[in-house]
Formats: structure tokens, sequence, C-alpha cells
């Protein structure tokens, strides 16, 4: 069956997660991703293994769906295999350190002189100017510098990493976004081009609404904050309310361990039913409460109110309760709670893969639904699983493949 991408053939020399991410979502889409590994494979094949001797899950759950060919950059017949990948490409994606590609003798003129079609996509920390550009990056480190660090975590407490890998994979999404748009303009101007997506720029991105507030600070309070903001000249950081026009937070429930919790948005027009639910319909016409500008002003009140009633009902009990008066609430799932999720595993959000050396795994599926190209996950390849097939499909014939295996080439 054709598939959203199907035709596109991506050369995936990406790594770790940032790049992977963008690759595997494009091969779940239906593009032919060739990831090109060093002899010695890409690192997260041995990193945090959990099984000895077979590819981890770090690899194994960013890898699906792709071909792996092992090239070395370093020898001749494998930069002249190198230069036909790129020939034969619709799309290059790299998550290097800077300059690594033009030190190999490939820098983007080089690429867009061996194919004009070409879409080169880089990943970066920050980017490919400006004073940090030449600068190095990980996930916590872009969330540090984007915004996120210092508007996560409890206003009284030191700044906080979330627990999404919003640097990462978030950067990875944003570059998708920026290679399709490349592709759609290819077929109008037959032309590739040079993209960048950096993971600092993608942290702020996500990171808008704290910009927003920001501004706002100049014309008084956060009142929605749960902390004191007056004479702030930043913004802090708000434990768990929501950060928008509605308020929220994370409510105990029985029996109260680690992840015993409800998250509850409360909407003015939902008010008057929580209150009757809750048995405290007095709370509908007192002053201190009848309004949403007056429960901003109580909001630590309102959450010990819902909270002395959801002590005595677990939050999936809360949530049938709650979403029954169509207040809008979600209880906070543990990891396992989320493995073992009916809703997310119908949906195929969460599959079993068998793999050929550690056996079957779970793993996260495709977010992105298209009526018209499903998803089917396979699992990631081995290291240089295809290298000869893709010689053959580049015209090097078995002889010369021979010949590449003999002087580590591939």
């Amino acid at each position: 069956m054709e598939k959203a991408l199907s035709g596109v053939r991506v050369l995936d020399m990406t790594h770790v997660q940032a790049g992977p991410s963008c690759t595997q979502l494009m091969a779940w889409l239906g593009a032919d991703v060739i990831k090109l590994e060093p002899p010695t494979g890409d690192i997260t094949r041995t990193q945090l293994r959990d099984i000895p001797g077979v590819d981890s899950l770090y690899f194994t759950m960013l890898n699906s769906n792709k071909r792996s060919i092992t090239v070395n950059m370093k020898n001749a017949d494998g930069k002249e295999v190198f230069t036909r990948l790129v020939k034969s490409c619709d799309v290059l994606l790299e998550n290097f350190g800077p300059g690594v590609l033009n030190r190999l003798g490939f820098p983007w003129e080089k690429l867009h002189e061996l194919n004009p079609r070409l879409i080169y996509a880089s990943i970066k920390g920050f980017g490919d100017s400006g004073p940090y550009a030449n600068f190095k990056a990980y996930e916590v480190i872009a969330q540090a510098m984007g915004g996120s660090m210092s508007t996560t975590g409890w206003w009284d407490g030191p700044p906080t990493v979330t627990g999404s890998q919003i640097g990462d994979s978030g950067t990875g999404v944003h570059a998708l976004a920026a290679i399709l748009a490349a592709l759609y303009q290819r077929t109008h101007t037959g032309k590739g081009q040079y993209v960048v997506a950096a993971m600092q720029d993608a942290i702020l991105n996500l990171c808008r609404v704290k910009i927003r507030d920001h501004q706002r600070l100049s014309h008084g309070p956060l009142k929605e904050y749960p902390t004191d903001t007056r004479g702030l000249d930043y913004v802090p950081r708000s434990g768990n309310a929501t950060g928008g026009g509605q308020p929220g937070t994370a409510i105990k429930c029985k029996p109260g361990g680690a992840n015993d919790y409800l998250y509850v948005v409360v909407q003015p027009q939902v008010w008057p039913e929580l209150c009757r639910l809750i048995g405290r319909e007095e709370l509908i016409t007192d002053a201190a409460f009848a309004t949403p500008e007056a429960r901003v002003t109580h909001l630590q009140d309102v959450w010990n109110v819902l909270e002395f009633y959801s002590k005595d009902y677990t939050k999936w009990e809360m949530m049938d309760k709650l979403n029954g008066i169509e207040v809008p609430c979600g209880p906070v799932l543990s990891t396992k709670e989320i493995v073992e999720n009916e809703h997310l595993t119908l949906k195929g959000m969460i599959q079993d893969i068998p793999h050929p050396t550690r056996g079957t795994y779970k793993t996260v599926g495709c977010p992105l639904v298209l009526s018209d190209s499903p998803v089917e996950i396979k699992p990631s390849p081995l290291l240089g699983e295809h290298t000869d097939e893709i010689l053959l499909e580049l015209g090097f014939s078995k002889d010369e493949a021979g010949k590449f295996h003999e002087n580590g080439a591939v």
C-alpha cells in the first residue's frame, strides 16, 4: 500500500535521540530510511543495555522501520559509497557536533553540488550561527537554555528538568516539520535546500506561554500563579498550576501512593455541578468562590475542598465521577499503568515488537494518524543488516561490495 512518504529516500546519519526520533517518524510514514552508521554502530546500540550482547531499548525504540548500512567515512571507498547515497536520496539528516561533515569534506555546498534536489537537514544544539553555534548540547542543556528548567518545578525549589524529552524528541518533531515543508517547496522549485533545527529554539517554542507571562509581569501580578509574582522581573516556577487561563492542579486520591493523583481543571461552567458532586452546594453562591475571579484568589482553598472529597476515592473513580459532569481531568499514570493501559494499547500507542536477537519488547507507537497511510511498526535493523542490499541498489557489483568489506570501507 502506498504511504504518505512512499518514494522518499532518507539518508539518516543521526545518532542518539533527536535525529533518530525524526527519521523514525518519516520511516513510519513510508519513507525509505537508510541509517548510515560507522562500523562500530550508533552509540545507543550499547548504551543503557538491559540484556547483554543485544541492541539496547534506547536504540530499538528510536530506529524501527529503517535499513542499516555501515560506512567508514574516513575511507576513500567509503566516501564513494557515501557520495552515491547522497546522489540517490531526497533527504539527508545529521546531528553531528558542529562542523563534522565539513571536516569530512562534505559541506552543504558540496552536497548541493552532488544532488541539487537534496534536502540537507541538520539538528544542532544552538543552530549554525550566533555566539553559541559551536557549543555542544544535550537534552537537559537545551532545557536549561530554552526556558524550560527555570519555569518547571516548585517556586521554592531548584530549576527542574521535565520527564519528557522535549529537547531531543521535541526538536526531532520540529525538524520533521521543516523537512516536510522543504520537500513540498521542492515540488514547486525543483531545488533542495539547507534546513536547521536547533534544540534551544525548539524548547523556546514550546515555552512560548512563559514568554507571554514574562511580558504580562510589567502590567501587574500573575494572579493565576500559586506564588506571589509582585516585583519579579522573571516568570517563577509554578508547581502544578496549568499556566493557562483555567486553574488546575493535581489532587490527592485514595490510597495515597506516589502517583495516586488526578489532574483537574476547573472551568467556570462546571463549578456549580462540581460543588453539588462533592456536597458543597453553598460554595456556588459563596462570594469567595462564586466567580472565576474570586476563585483565583482562593485557589488553595478550592484544592483543599476537592481533596477532602477525593481522599475517599481512587483516581479512576474520581475520573469517572468528574467526566460524568464534564469536568476536564486525568489521572496521573505511572509507567506501569501506561504500558498496561487498554486505551493506549487499542490505539496502537503501546505495541509489542518482535526482535530477532532480543525477543519481544514494548515500544511507543506512532502519534501521527493518517487515514490513508496506516503505520505498521517493524523492528529496528541489526548493525549493517542491509549493507550489501543497498550497495547493489547503488550500482556496485558483488565484487566491489566484497572489496569494500575487505578494505574496511563498509
